[in-house]
């Protein structure tokens, strides 16, 4: 399915629903990047596309969710390191990951009182199957995440406690904030 498309959004979550009968913690994970050296490379339907998938698909499932989430659930939203660094080849990618970062501190603040927590992850660079399959030569997969001060990417297994912290009760003192798994960049100041 497209998650750029409401009506994808409205069905999977119905599905869930109709399966367990409610949702106690909703991850928007999905996303996509289009490495471009010049803005002037990024084309009006690329740019409109990334947007669709990366903040207007997390709007979508967190409309079609809140019906369904109860006081004592928590949304985790996937932003990124490029949020808070820039990426001179990821703009159009990285201007949606501020737009989620925003969206959830906002969101944070619109669902505080329902007892809903709104919280983000940012990872860095992190090492997935999908690597090799994004069109990068076999240089920059070579020396991917080695810009990180551990000199290396993450791994998956590194990156998923912060989503799990964030959507269990350990963390119910916590909304609005961001985790930044990201092999040790100092970000926010």
């Amino acid at each position: 399915g497209d998650i750029g498309d409401k009506a994808f959004c409205d069905a999977a979550i119905a599905q869930v629903i109709e399966k367990f009968g409610r949702i106690d913690v909703l991850v928007n994970n999905a996303g996509e990047q289009h490495p471009d050296k010049n803005i002037t490379d990024i084309t009006e339907q690329q740019l409109k596309r990334t947007f669709q998938t990366n903040i207007f698909g997390m709007f979508f499932l967190v409309q079609a969710a809140m019906p369904h989430l109860k006081s004592g659930a928590a949304i985790v939203n996937c932003t990124s390191v490029t949020m808070y660094q820039g990426s001179k080849e990821l703009l159009d990618y990285s201007s949606t990951k501020g737009a989620i970062t925003a969206l959830t501190r906002s969101l944070s603040e619109n669902l505080i009182e329902k007892g809903i927590r709104v919280n983000a992850v940012a990872p860095g660079p992190i090492w997935t199957p999908l690597n090799p399959m994004g069109g990068a030569t076999p240089e920059k997969l070579e020396t991917f995440g080695e810009t990180t001060p551990m000199g290396r990417p993450g791994q998956p297994n590194e990156v998923a406690p912060s989503f799990l912290f964030l959507a269990c009760e350990d963390s119910s003192y916590m909304s609005g904030q961001v985790l930044h798994p990201n092999g040790g960049t100092i970000v926010n100041g």
